[in-house]
């Protein structure tokens, strides 16, 4: 596969980046198991139980697989769902969305760009600017201050 652009905060501009392409026994191998659960497998967390979801530390929010930049908390709103709601990503280009039938409803599901990590769910009912919520599971993300590394 070809490189993709994806957007670096730090950077300000778009690098190149493999995508990464692991078996599920690795990823289980690298990854805490609510990780696993929610990103490789497209489970989530229970509403108001995850760490980011009340969290109003600033910094960036970036996929807990692979560390692609994905949400400011610049963007982060209260929600009222009990998971972190964003109104857009970084960019475009970091994230995937899929249709997701499960569950007998129809959703936009939010993938990681770079690993096809599941993150949540994306919705048209948000705030302006963008009209959108984003509505992520912690346990998909890390929150990375944009100078001191991560936030834990």
């Amino acid at each position: 596969m070809p490189p993709i652009p994806i957007y670096s905060v730090a950077d300000g501009r778009y690098h190149d980046r493999l995508t990464i392409r692991r078996s599920e026994q690795e990823w289980r191998e690298l990854l805490p198991s609510e990780v696993f659960f929610v990103a490789r497998r497209k489970g989530t967390e229970p509403a108001f139980t995850g760490k980011y979801h009340a969290c109003k530390n600033p910094g960036v929010y970036v996929c807990a697989c692979c560390d692609t930049d994905l949400f400011l908390s610049d963007d982060k709103f209260d929600s009222g769902t009990g998971w972190p709601s964003f109104t857009r990503p970084v960019s475009e280009k970091n994230i995937r969305i899929e249709e997701d039938s499960s569950y007998g409803m129809i959703r936009d599901e939010v993938l990681c760009a770079v690993c096809d990590a599941h993150l949540g769910h994306r919705f048209d009912d948000g705030p302006p600017p963008t009209g959108m919520r984003y509505c992520m599971n912690s346990a998909a993300l890390r929150l990375r201050s944009k100078t001191d590394g991560f936030i834990t």
